[in-house]
């Protein structure tokens, strides 16, 4: 059975991409390397969620050593926090390490289950995908993963696994929450209004 290295973004999004290879004689070998995940919390859920979809669908999964990667993620965006191309910066810089990694092994291909979001920007992680295979001379594997969402998500709720609400990235859940928040500045405005303009400390 040939192996590959299948980034893994989350527990839930690995279930239909590990069963979908391995109906193609395909053995994915789980890599986490997620240094766009915060706050930590929200980290450790996701890990502790993975960590039990590895061992009941019983694949090997590879851990980088970095772990939680706050400073080396803000680096790597250098500022950037607009949606669409900060995405980009992120997916090249966890699939870089992929292919990197796939690389060092010895293994003939690498993949992403970042292809299984709907969420997620498609094409951008394909263009990343094939842009790192080329760097590193290794084949990215292409699936649309998409086609499983529904299965993936009973999956999922089966295994009373948790469900993430936001990519991981800071300026997502920021943006998920932003309505929200600014509902709650009027309310502030409203209440400093009804008292004459009075602040406190």
């Amino acid at each position: 059975m040939e192996k590959l290295l299948l980034h893994i973004c989350c527990g839930p999004c690995s279930l239909y991409p590990v069963q979908a290879q391995r109906e193609k004689a395909i053995e994915p070998v789980g890599f986490f390397y997620n240094p766009n995940i915060h706050p930590f919390m929200e980290f450790e859920r996701r890990v502790d969620a993975l960590e039990t979809v590895s061992n009941s669908l019983k694949f090997d999964l590879l851990w980088d050593p970095n772990g939680y990667g706050l400073e080396e993620w803000l680096a790597a965006l250098k500022g950037e926090t607009r949606h669409g191309r900060r995405c980009m910066i992120c997916y090249g810089l966890r699939l870089n390490r992929a292919a990197s990694k796939a690389k060092e092994l010895g293994m003939n291909a690498f993949s992403t289950t970042l292809l299984y979001s709907r969420y997620q920007l498609h094409e951008a992680i394909l263009e990343q995908g094939r842009e790192c295979a080329r760097k590193h001379g290794i084949k990215f594997y292409y699936e649309d993963f998409r086609k499983g969402w529904s299965k993936g998500i009973e999956t999922a709720k089966k295994m009373r696994i948790y469900r993430q609400p936001y990519c991981g990235c800071i300026f997502s859940e920021y943006e998920r929450y932003e309505k929200r928040a600014g509902r709650l500045n009027q309310r502030f405005s409203e209440s400093i209004s009804s008292q004459g303009g009075a602040t406190t400390a």
